[in-house]
């Protein structure tokens, strides 16, 4: 077990904001260099955060930050931001893919164009930047990939109400399966962590259920804390592995998960794909 990730070098697809901030900056509290990989240059009016603002942020928490802009589409872009990564910090020992674009619409409701955007995004961006970041990682002392991607319940029910975004999710908890079996010999892990309850990011707030879901839903903290530990793991042990974040976290030892909550007032609303026998460790009803 790693005792810290004080020098080491992460480089996080999407992390302006949400889930990849709350990693970048839990990285960088202990010391960590940062990558932030995303498209936000300029402020988006219903998007928090800028690759800029990022990087203040990250600095402030203690970090070394590179703000790079990177649209996960783009191969050259992918390509040239690992290198400009490994050439500041003089390495690459963490890859989070993060970036991921969501519709949740029926077939019918899904136009073709979304439908590419979901899948060159989730999958084959999350293909593309783990494939081009082995080079690095296979240098490094603890190498990991980790993928914000659910375990691969292969259930009609999550499914039917929205196949394009599931397809898309899936694949890259696919490349997860294929990469674990594909790098264990070279050293270098590769994981899933995947929330069971929603988490509060803007996808959230404007595509699912708007301020009230926001209420139901825990923190991005809760999968930043998870992925810590992840990547504290001794790396030739720890790979192919479809993780919980709250069930990840009470097995090794974290015992408080209300502090996750936004409103504790409110039972706690469960995610997609989380599967019927992942049971949760703590209750989901309202605290007191």
């Amino acid at each position: 077990m790693t005792a810290t990730l004080a020098g080491r070098t992460l480089f996080i697809t999407g992390a302006s904001r949400g889930i990849g901030l709350a990693i970048g900056l839990a990285a960088a509290r202990e010391g960590a260099n940062v990558a932030i990989a995303a498209k936000t240059a300029e402020p988006h009016p219903k998007l928090p955060g800028t690759i800029y603002t990022a990087a203040e942020e990250i600095e402030a928490a203690g970090g070394k930050a590179l703000p790079l802009i990177v649209d996960v589409r783009d191969e050259t872009a992918v390509v040239d931001a690992l290198a400009q990564t490994a050439e500041r910090f003089g390495g690459l020992d963490i890859v989070v893919n993060n970036a991921s674009a969501i519709q949740l619409t029926d077939s019918q409701s899904t136009d073709m164009k979304r439908f590419d955007l979901m899948h060159q995004i989730n999958t084959r961006g999350t293909f593309m930047v783990s494939k081009h970041a082995v080079p690095y990682l296979a240098k490094a002392d603890n190498p990991h990939i980790l993928m914000l991607s659910p375990p691969p319940d292969m259930k009609e029910h999550w499914f039917a109400p929205y196949v394009a975004y599931a397809i898309a999710k899936y694949g890259m908890s696919l490349v997860v399966l294929g990469l674990a079996g594909e790098l264990r010999g070279k050293g270098i892990a590769v994981n899933a962590l995947w929330p069971r309850t929603t988490i509060a990011t803007a996808a959230i707030s404007n595509i699912v259920g708007g301020e009230a879901m926001m209420a139901k839903c825990r923190t991005p903290e809760i999968l930043a804390d998870a992925a810590m530990l992840i990547f504290k793991k001794p790396a030739r042990e720890f790979s192919g592995h479809f993780l919980i974040d709250d069930t990840f976290l009470v097995g090794e030892g974290v015992t408080d998960l209300d502090k996750y909550r936004v409103d504790p007032s409110q039972a706690l609303q469960p995610d997609f794909f989380v599967p019927g026998e992942s049971k949760p460790p703590v209750s989901m009803g309202p605290v007191g």
